[in-house]
């Protein structure tokens, strides 16, 4: 993910650095036969949304992303008529007016473009987002069910702040012959794979232990790489990546971030032939690299199938059966895990795994104007003067009635409670985007400790685009517990699922 500083982009519009091309044929590149990395994940490589046409901005310079260049380069993208805007790149968290990716965003979904960002590379540190704003679908990585796999052979018979291909680069110059890269704790069993610049093992913390033991015990430590290329259905996937970044939102509490997460690990796209990879190898068409950039465009690709299917629906709606729809199991069913292998949270996963299929056609949505999330500003305490410089016209918040963070219109639910608030209250609102005639059951999955209720419990829809109101009620029984929940609207055709946060006070 590229970082927003001041560095002035080139004159040129030609990618020079092979970020821009990879993630813009991930969202939409044409079907191209035999492609391949050094001989690895061979294959038909193809974007999210093939027959999308494609507009490139350059915002971005040798080092950094100018600000005014990002914003110039969204303000063109929105005159030009684009249906999606896919961003991978951003910041650390800053008030809303401050960030220039927020305005720019805002200024896009008031003319019905979706906007889809990274969440940033800085996990698994909590609170660690960029593209917090709630107009924006905020994007985390997660793996795929294909390794590139290399088997490290120990000579005992045991298996197992600087970029990774560096490491390998400085390996190369002074005199080795291979690497055996391994994690810290932190990244668990999240590995990676690069093109690297010599033969190379990106092995996990466990494994990593494993082999710095058998190098401190033996007076003549070997090794030997297996090389066992591409690995199909491997397991569990997806699971989130260690490097992607975490909630809570700093910015914005009240709204759980990220979004979604979709395929963001070792990701095969195309490449410039005149640009290779941090490495010796140049002269290739594709590269794999990793990150919350790779995940974005494929949200970006998604969004635009569903627009192109519905074109009346506005970016809240989109963003909202993408959310609504997305799975929290894995390929076997289980629960999906993030770096340690243990249940990701919902400040790593959000609402889940992108489900394409399903996304096309969610049942219900929760819908959201431009006027809602002004509304939304000014309850979360902007100032007059700064939600105009978001909204980019006057906006007086006076005159505004304005919502708590908790009852924005939201596909997703956050509350806090304890210390003197034992008992909370949302509103939400849900559109009919299925059959005419439907009948929906509420089934609440409250977290341990809390009582949860849907008043209504049953939502009866007459036709197409009808919307309904209805409430749930939280209440802490016997101190709180649990922090993780879901609300399920349920039909004969559809389920339609609502991650629920409860933070606790003390």
């Amino acid at each position: 993910m590229a970082m927003k500083g001041e560095a002035v982009a080139s004159d040129s519009p030609i990618d020079d650095d092979g970020h821009g091309t990879h993630t813009t044929s991930t969202a939409a590149g044409a079907a191209v036969p035999g492609a391949e990395v050094l001989g690895n994940a061979k294959g038909m490589a193809i974007g999210m949304a093939p027959l999308a046409h494609v507009a490139m901005y350059k915002v971005c310079g040798e080092i950094d992303c100018a600000s005014s260049d990002i914003l110039a380069g969204m303000d063109a993208a929105v005159a030009d008529g684009v249906d999606v805007l896919s961003l991978s790149l951003g910041g650390p968290s800053l008030p809303f007016d401050e960030d220039t990716i927020a305005v720019g965003a805002f200024g896009a979904i008031e003319k019905g473009v979706f906007v889809s960002c990274a969440a940033g590379n800085s996990g698994p540190v909590p609170s660690t987002l960029s593209n917090e704003a709630p107009w924006i679908l905020t994007v985390a990585a997660s793996t795929m069910d294909r390794n590139i796999r290399v088997t490290v052979m120990l000579g005992n018979g045991l298996s197992g702040g600087i970029a990774r291909l560096e490491k390998g680069a400085a390996v190369l110059s002074a005199g080795g012959i291979g690497m055996i890269l391994a994690n810290q704790a932190t990244d668990g069993y999240s590995t990676l794979a690069d093109a690297h610049v010599l033969p190379a093992s990106h092995v996990g913390f466990a494994a990593g232990d494993q082999i710095k033991a058998y190098i401190n015990s033996s007076s003549n430590p070997t090794s030997a790489f297996l090389f066992k290329g591409t690995i199909l259905g491997t397991s569990p996937a997806p699971a989130i990546t260690s490097f992607s970044s975490r909630g809570p939102s700093l910015a914005s509490p009240g709204i759980l971030k990220p979004d979604i997460t979709g395929p963001g690990v070792s990701v095969l796209a195309a490449w410039p032939f005149r640009v290779g990879p941090p490495s010796n190898y140049t002269g290739t068409t594709f590269n794999i690299i990793s990150g919350t950039s790779m995940s974005t465009p494929h949200l970006s690709g998604i969004a635009a199938l569903i627009k192109s299917a519905r074109p009346d629906w506005s970016p809240a709606a989109i963003k909202s059966a993408i959310m609504t729809t997305a799975s929290v199991v894995d390929h076997s069913g289980k629960p999906i895990v993030n770096e340690q292998l243990l249940p990701a949270d919902l400040f790593a996963i959000g609402a889940g795994h992108v489900n394409p299929v399903k996304a096309s056609n969610p049942g219900l949505v929760y819908d959201l104007s431009a006027d809602d999330y002004i509304a939304y500003l000014c309850g979360l305490g902007y100032a007059s003067k700064q939600v105009s410089v978001i909204a980019r016209r006057t906006i007086d918040c006076s005159a505004v009635s304005s919502i708590p963070e908790k009852d924005l219109n939201y596909p997703s639910i956050s509350v806090t409670l304890g210390g003197n608030t034992t008992y909370a209250m949302v509103e939400r609102r849900v559109k009919n985007v299925g059959n005419a005639g439907s009948t929906y059951w509420a089934e609440v999955g409250a977290p341990y400790g809390t009582y949860a209720r849907v008043h209504p419990p049953v939502l009866r829809f007459n036709y197409v685009n009808q919307e309904k109101r209805f409430f749930v009620v939280f209440k802490m029984v016997g101190g709180g517990g649990g922090s993780q929940g879901y609300l399920k609207w349920v039909s004969v055709n559809h389920e339609v699922r609502s991650p629920i946060s409860i933070t606790y006070k003390h």
